[in-house]
């Protein structure tokens, strides 16, 4: 199918990066027909990094969070609609239908109805925030400031940003840990420990090895008791335990469904002319020969791309190898790849100073690093990813080697 086949409406569902990244791409890439972007929150697209990074700790304004400006989009015939749910798409008809009963007729429709925030069942109130939206951010916003106790549930990447805003602020933070080190199912204890270091060096209560038992809120405090006997009061608790993919929509219209929504290598879904991108996607990842669901806003971004691509006609194959950040305490964390198992950790520069990075190495092969305060390191990382690169160890640890050449190699 070439650019000028390409289908007349596009219909994105969801309002978020991938669906704004998608219309801007199918602009660029030459599909002159209308676009609908529906998005069921009452904002307009915006990021979300910035809502535990930079718009939470007050480095940058609420209107820099949003993506898609409305004078673009009346130039760009782009639709957008907020505050509005999908229901379903008619697989027969492929129109897309409402809550409200009404339908948008599409000849391709993307999904990008993302992620929300996991939930300990029972576990609300307005001292429980699930940071996610927009709003729970400016709801934990107001907390970030001297004299309040912050309690983070989950020492992952969210929960270890919020921590270094709340302490920026002058707030006390306590992360409450179920790993014995934070990230461990990712990074492994090693880099598990250096996590644990930065916080701690932040002056974070990180205390690990504790699950939630229960949460009760009342008028003046929040209280979390855990597993092992431990009670913590604070004035919020932010509960940072992973997402879940919104994938009813998807399901509603019989779309196979197993954890996200499952997409090929094109974002294709099994039903025609259907496509999906970003959080809410089980991707096949021809690089990793697995399935994948990553909730990264680079990935986010990408994927979108990637499936607008496919949507008029210019096959790409979705093949990235994965790469997110993390800014906290003053010290930038990046990672890429993919390592659910790995046979061997080799570090570049030294762990002790803080400035390294760390290759995980399955049987010889490169499929994931870690750069800490080396950001320098980051691209050639990726490219032996890419490659599936098997370069000498010796040789990866040697500072005056060229990344980029042990991949060519």
């Amino acid at each position: 199918m070439s650019v000028t086949d390409a289908p007349e409406t596009v219909v994105i569902v969801g309002a978020g990066q991938a669906g704004a990244v998608a219309a801007r791409t199918l602009r660029r890439r030459g599909h002159g027909g209308p676009i609908v972007l529906i998005g069921d929150e009452k904002h307009r697209p915006y990021q979300r990094p910035p809502l535990s990074k930079e718009y939470l700790s007050g480095e940058q304004e609420r209107d820099e969070c949003f993506l898609l400006d409305e004078k673009w989009c009346v130039d760009n015939n782009v639709d957008v609609r907020i505050g509005t749910a999908v229901d379903r798409i008619d697989p027969g008809s492929r129109a897309v239908e409402l809550v409200d009963g009404s339908r948008v007729q599409a000849d391709s429709v993307l999904l990008t109805t993302g992620a929300r925030a996991r939930r300990i069942p029972g576990v609300e109130g307005e001292r429980v925030i699930y940071l996610r939206t927009l709003d729970d951010c400016d709801q934990l916003r107001a907390h970030l400031v001297p004299g309040q106790r912050i309690i983070t549930v989950g020492g992952g990447f969210i929960g270890s940003e919020v921590a270094s805003a709340g302490r920026a602020a002058g707030a006390d933070v306590v992360v409450l840990e179920a790993l014995d080190v934070p990230l461990e199912r990712v990074l492994g204890a090693q880099m598990g420990q250096v996590c644990a270091r930065i916080q701690r060096s932040g002056g974070v209560d990180l205390m690990t090895g504790h699950a939630v038992e229960a949460v009760e809120e009342r008028p003046d405090k929040v209280i979390v008791r855990t597993q092992q006997g431990v009670t913590v009061e604070g004035d919020v608790v932010v509960i940072g335990i992973g997402t879940i993919a919104n994938t009813e929509v998807a399901q509603r219209s019989g779309i196979a469904v197993e954890g996200g929504v499952l997409v090929d290598e094109y974002c294709r879904t099994d039903m025609s002319q259907v496509f999906a991108a970003g959080d809410v996607t089980s991707h096949w990842h021809p690089l990793f020969g697995q399935r994948l669901r990553v909730e990264h806003f680079d990935n986010a971004n990408k994927q979108a791309m990637c499936a607008a691509k496919n949507i008029v006609g210019r096959a790409t194959v979705f093949d990235d190898p994965h790469w997110f950040w993390s800014d906290q305490f003053g010290v930038n964390l990046q990672y890429s790849g993919h390592a659910p198992q790995w046979t061997d950790l080799v570090v570049r520069g030294d762990v002790d100073s803080g400035c390294f990075t760390a290759f995980y190495l399955d049987d010889g092969v490169v499929r994931a690093a870690l750069s800490v305060d080396r950001g320098e390191d980051v691209f050639g990382s990726k490219e032996l990813i890419a490659h599936q690169a098997r370069p000498d160890p010796a040789a990866l640890r040697d500072e005056d080697t060229e990344l980029v050449d042990l991949a060519a190699g």
